[in-house]
C-alpha cells in the first residue's frame, strides 16, 4: 500500500466520503442550541436536546466496533447512512417543524445513533488494513477530514445560508452533504476487502464478542485509564458549541455570522494541526504528546475561549485566538487511536468500541455538564469544569502503560523500556 506522508492513498475516497457525511452531520453544531431558544424553549431545555443526542451517539459509538467487525465496515456505514438520512427528515418535520419538544428528544437523540456508525465503522476498516506502525498517522488523516467538514465547511456554509434560507433551509441542505457522502463511501470502500473473519461466527460466540465490549474495559486499568483520557479529549469541542453562542451573540452582541467564523478558524486550524500532531506523536512519544499538549494545551484554550472575548471589547482578531489555541491543543490527542488498538491488539473491533464509547460519552457528557452547571454558576462555571477535566485527564496520563510502535524501518519496532509511559 502506497503512502503520501502518512495517508494511505487506496483509502483516498474514503476520506473524502467522510469530510463530505460530516459536512452535513455538523451544518447544526454551532447554531441548533440558540435556534431551539429562539423557537421559545429555555437554554437548559437546548443543552438537553444536544445531551439526548450525545447519549445516544454514545451508545452508538460503544456498539460500532463490534457490529462493524461483525457485519463488515461497509455494510455498518450503509445502516448509519440511511439511518441519519431517515431520523433527519422526522426530526425537520415533526419536531423542529411542528415545535414539538418531545419529539426533538426523540428524533434528533435517535439521529445521534447514526453518525458513529458511518464514521468509526471506517476507522475500522482502517484499522484492520493497516500495519499498527501507521494507524497514528492515518487517523490523523482522518481527524483531518472529519474536522474539515464537521468543523470548517459544515461551520463556514451555514453563515452563508442562513441569512439565505434561514435555519431550516440550512438544515435540509445538511442531508444534500449527508446522501452524497454516503453513496461516495458505498460506491468507493466496497472493493476493499474487510476482515470477515468474525462475520460468520455463531450466534453465541457473536454474543460473546459483544460483551467483551463491555468487560475489555475492566480488563486493566490502561484500557479504563484510556477511555477516561479519550472522553475527556473532546469535552470542550462538543461543549463550547453549545453555551458561547449564548455568550456571543446574546450577551456580547456578535452576530450569528461572526460566531460561525470563530468556529470555522478553529475547525480550520485543526486540519493541519490533526495531519501533524498524528506524525509527531510517532516521534515525541503518544503520551508525552497527550499529556502537555493536548491535556494542559486544552485546560489554558478551554479559559481562553471564555476570558478573552469577555475582555475584548469586541474585536473579532481578539477573539480568534482562543479558536487557534483550541485548534492546536485538541489535534494532540490524535494518537489515541494507536494506543488503543496496541494495549488489546487481538481483539481490535472491541477494543475500539471502547474508544468509540469514550467519544461518544464526550458528546454527551458536554452538554449535560452545561445542562447541570449553566443555572447554578453561569457560563463561567462551564468552563471551568472543563478546564478541571483537562488537568485531571493530564494526570491519568502518568499511569498509563502502552508499547509505542516507530514508524522507522531501521531501528527497534518498539521504544526502550524507559520511554514507555512517557
Amino acid at each position: 500500500m502506497k503512502y503520501l506522508y502518512g495517508f494511505p492513498l487506496s483509502f483516498f475516497w474514503g476520506y473524502v466520503a467522510v469530510a463530505v457525511f460530516m459536512t452535513g452531520d455538523g451544518f447544526e453544531m454551532a447554531f441548533l442550541s440558540k435556534h431551539i431558544v429562539d423557537l421559545g424553549f429555555t437554554p437548559s431545555q437546548a443543552a438537553m436536546v444536544i445531551t439526548v443526542y450525545g447519549l445516544a451517539a454514545a451508545v452508538s459509538a460503544w456498539a460500532t466496533g463490534v457490529i462493524a467487525e461483525l457485519i463488515t465496515p461497509q455494510r455498518a456505514m450503509a445502516i448509519g447512512f440511511i439511518f441519519w438520512c431517515v431520523l433527519h427528515a422526522l426530526f425537520m418535520v415533526f419536531g423542529l417543524g411542528q415545535n414539538n419538544y418531545p419529539l426533538m428528544l426523540l428524533f434528533y437523540g435517535l439521529r445521534g445513533l447514526a453518525y458513529p456508525l458511518f464514521i468509526y465503522s471506517f476507522v475500522l476498516l482502517l484499522v484492520q488494513k493497516l500495519p499498527s506502525k501507521r494507524v497514528a498517522a492515518a487517523t490523523g488523516w482522518f481527524w483531518a477530514v472529519y474536522t474539515l467538514g464537521m468543523g470548517a465547511i459544515g461551520s463556514f456554509l451555514p453563515s452563508l445560508t442562513i441569512p439565505a434560507f434561514g435555519e431550516t433551509g440550512t438544515l435540509w441542505f445538511a442531508m444534500l452533504w449527508v446522501f452524497t457522502g454516503g453513496i461516495i463511501a458505498m460506491l468507493s470502500l466496497r472493493r476493499i476487502e474487510a476482515d470477515r473473519s468474525r462475520v460468520g461466527l455463531p450466534f453465541n460466540k457473536k454474543v460473546e464478542e459483544m460483551t467483551r465490549a463491555v468487560t475489555i474495559l475492566f480488563s486493566s486499568k490502561d484500557i479504563f485509564f484510556s477511555c477516561i483520557l479519550r472522553m475527556v479529549n473532546t469535552v470542550s469541542y462538543f461543549g463550547i458549541p453549545v453555551i458561547m453562542p449564548i455568550l456571543f451573540v446574546d450577551r456580547l452582541n456578535y452576530t450569528v455570522s461572526e460566531w460561525l467564523l470563530v468556529w470555522t478558524v478553529y475547525s480550520f486550524v485543526t486540519i493541519f494541526t490533526n495531519i501533524f500532531w498524528g506524525i509527531a506523536g510517532e516521534y515525541l512519544g503518544w503520551m508525552r504528546q497527550i499529556r502537555w499538549f493536548g491535556c494542559l494545551g486544552m485546560a489554558l484554550a478551554t479559559l481562553s475561549f471564555y476570558y478573552i472575548p469577555v475582555n475584548a471589547d469586541h474585536n473579532i482578531w481578539l477573539v480568534l485566538i482562543p479558536a487557534v489555541l483550541m485548534g492546536i491543543a485538541i489535534a494532540a490527542f490524535v494518537p489515541m487511536t494507536s494506543v488503543f488498538t496496541t494495549l488489546e491488539p487481538n481483539h481490535k473491533g472491541a477494543v475500539l468500541s471502547v474508544y468509540n464509547l469514550s467519544a461518544g460519552l464526550s458528546n454527551c457528557i458536554a452538554p449535560a455538564i452545561a445542562f447541570t452547571l449553566l443555572p447554578l454558576f453561569d457560563i463561567a462555571g462551564v468552563i471551568w469544569a472543563y478546564t478541571g477535566l483537562y488537568l485531571f485527564a493530564g494526570m491519568l496520563t502518568f499511569f498509563i502503560r502502552v508499547e509505542q510502535f516507530t514508524c522507522e524501518p531501521k531501528q527497534s519496532e518498539t521504544l526502550p523500556a524507559a520511554e514507555v509511559s512517557d
